[in-house]
C-alpha cells in the first residue's frame, strides 16, 4: 500500500507530535480515510523527510508522531528558472504542475503584452495561494523534498534586467537555433511567452538582455506543450534526465 507523502510549514523534530494543517488532516482523513497507526512521510521544504505515523485521527486535525530523519536529495545539480507568461484557465496550472515534477528550481509569472489574465489586489493573492498549492500537490506526488520558488507576478520589462543565469534562453519559433551541447551551465532560464507568444519587441528585449533565441522544432507548440519539451531537453543535456 502506498505511504502517502504530507508537505507541512512546521519544524520537524524526530520523536515530537504534531498537529496537521486542517487541509492535510482533511485529505488524510476525509478523503484517504486512514486512521491511527498507518505511516505518512513529512517533509516541509527544508531537506530530507522524516517517516511518521498518526497517533490520532479527530473530527477536524489529525496528530502524528514524528519519526527518523532521511536526508533524500531528489533535486537537479542544474538551477533552472521557467519565466513564463501566464496563461488562461487551467493551461498556466498544468504548466506549474509539470515543471514541478521535472524538476525546475523557481518559477517566475511574467506580465506580458500577450497576456490576458488580470492579476492585480485580492486577486493576485489568491491566484498565487492557488498556485503555491499545486507546487505543494506536485512535490508530494513526484517525491521532491525542496519546493520549486514561487514568484510573484512582474512584468516582463521589469523581470528581464534581473536574471543572471549562465545560460538564458527565449523559445522563438521563427528561429533556427538549437541548444548547444558542448558547454554544462550551472544554471539556465528558460523564457517562454502565453497564448500567442512574446512579441516582436519583446523578443528583441530578451535579446539585448544576453538571452539566445531557441526553437524547438518545425511546428509551433501551444503555450503549455512548449515549457515541457523545453525542460526535458535542458535536464537531458545539463541536468539529471
Amino acid at each position: 500500500m502506498r505511504i502517502p507523502r504530507i508537505f507541512t510549514e512546521q519544524n520537524l523534530l524526530s520523536g515530537e507530535q504534531i498537529e496537521l494543517e486542517e487541509a492535510a488532516s482533511h485529505h488524510l482523513s476525509k478523503v484517504l480515510r486512514m486512521q491511527a497507526g498507518r505511516e505518512l512521510i513529512l517533509f516541509n521544504g527544508a531537506g530530507g523527510e522524516f517517516a511518521a505515523t498518526i497517533h490520532e485521527v479527530n473530527k477536524k486535525h489529525v496528530i502524528v508522531s514524528v519519526q527518523e530523519h532521511t536526508v533524500d536529495n531528489r533535486e537537479s545539480p542544474l538551477e533552472l528558472e521557467l519565466a513564463i507568461g501566464i496563461s488562461r484557465g487551467e493551461r498556466f496550472e498544468w504548466v506549474l504542475q509539470k515543471a514541478t515534477e521535472l524538476g525546475v528550481t523557481k518559477i517566475t509569472p511574467l506580465i506580458t503584452e500577450r497576456t490576458e489574465v488580470k492579476v492585480n489586489g485580492d486577486r493576485q493573492e489568491k491566484m498565487h495561494d492557488r498556485w503555491q498549492h499545486i507546487l505543494i500537490s506536485a512535490c508530494e506526488q513526484c517525491q521532491r523534498n525542496l519546493l520549486p520558488q514561487l514568484a510573484a507576478p512582474i512584468q516582463i520589462s521589469d523581470w528581464l534586467p534581473q536574471v543572471n543565469s549562465d545560460q538564458r534562453f527565449v523559445l522563438h519559433h521563427r528561429d533556427s537555433q538549437r541548444l548547444p551541447a558542448d558547454k554544462t551551465p550551472a544554471s539556465v532560464t528558460l523564457l517562454i511567452g502565453p497564448e500567442g507568444g512574446l512579441s516582436e519587441r519583446e523578443i528583441a528585449h530578451a535579446l539585448e538582455q544576453d538571452f539566445k533565441a531557441l526553437t524547438l522544432g518545425p511546428r509551433v507548440l501551444r503555450t503549455e506543450t512548449a515549457p515541457v519539451a523545453a525542460i526535458s531537453l535542458v535536464q537531458y543535456l545539463w541536468g539529471d534526465f
